[in-house]
């Protein structure tokens, strides 16, 4: 039986923007070397893999190279078609169930609001070889479980920045985020997201990497609620909004095609 698969342009408001990412909805799980040649055969950042269970769906995201515990875009991407196609009534909570737990979203007007884990990312030193291989020198160091967070000296520091991929891919970690303040009024904060650890060079727009962001920027600034950019070359806007030791993702999707795998 031939099985759709949607591809949705997460955290954007137009097509060809944002994060693009796969979401294939199964009637039942599928073993886990077809996810991963699935996720290979779409070459996106994150395919996501939906199964319905009693509370919700079974959620499990998948790089071209490897599975991985949290991806905020793929989860976003995902909310959108379960509603987009009629899976689920327009007004319906999400409820998906993942390696990093309870994550749910909800509809917010023409925005979608998911709900996820804070991951605190505390001071620490950085291998040379990392700053190195980023090519600009840091103000603060930190990381958490999955990412080293790097704030840089500005917004334009951080659009301009061209890492070495290969040399960071050496690094026993999932990813990079480097950020700075918002240069204007619109964004509080900007990053970008590097990963070629798990196969991704650089991810457009990263929500799980705001889920660090989020609690960094809100001790910085005073702030619960923020509107921030991802500068990557298709670039993405997230509105992050604190709630203790959770972090509300707000974004906006669009679907970009569709079609079905025969294998």
């Amino acid at each position: 039986m031939p099985v759709r698969i949607v591809q949705v342009d997460a955290f954007t408001d137009r097509a060809f923007a944002g994060n693009p990412a796969a979401v294939c909805i199964l009637q039942q799980s599928r073993p886990d070397e077809w996810m991963r040649n699935v996720a290979r055969e779409m070459n996106l950042s994150e395919t996501a893999f939906l199964v319905p269970c009693d509370a919700g769906y079974n959620l499990r995201w998948f790089t071209p190279a490897v599975e991985v515990d949290l991806c905020g875009h793929a989860t976003l991407a995902s909310a959108h078609v379960l509603w987009e196609d009629g899976h689920l009534p327009p007004g319906r909570q999400v409820r998906f169930h993942t390696r990093s737990g309870l994550l749910t979203a909800d509809r917010a007007g023409v925005w979608i609001e998911m709900d996820f884990p804070a991951k605190i990312a505390a001071p620490a030193a950085a291998p040379p070889e990392l700053l190195a291989a980023l090519g600009a020198g840091a103000k603060v160091v930190c990381r958490n479980a999955f990412d080293y967070l790097i704030e840089l000296d500005s917004e334009a520091t951080v659009r301009n920045l061209a890492p070495d991929s290969t040399a960071l891919k050496k690094l026993p970690i999932r990813g990079i985020i480097v950020t700075a303040p918002g240069a204007g009024a619109q964004f509080d904060f900007v990053s970008r997201f590097f990963a070629p650890g798990v196969g991704v060079d650089e991810d457009p727009v990263t929500g799980s990497a705001h889920v660090a962001l989020g609690p960094y920027w809100g001790a910085k600034l005073g702030k619960t609620e923020m509107t921030a950019y991802q500068a990557s070359a298709r670039g993405g806007v997230v509105r992050v909004r604190l709630n203790g030791d959770r972090v509300i993702l707000g974004g906006q999707a669009v679907t970009v095609m569709t079609a079905e795998l025969l294998a």
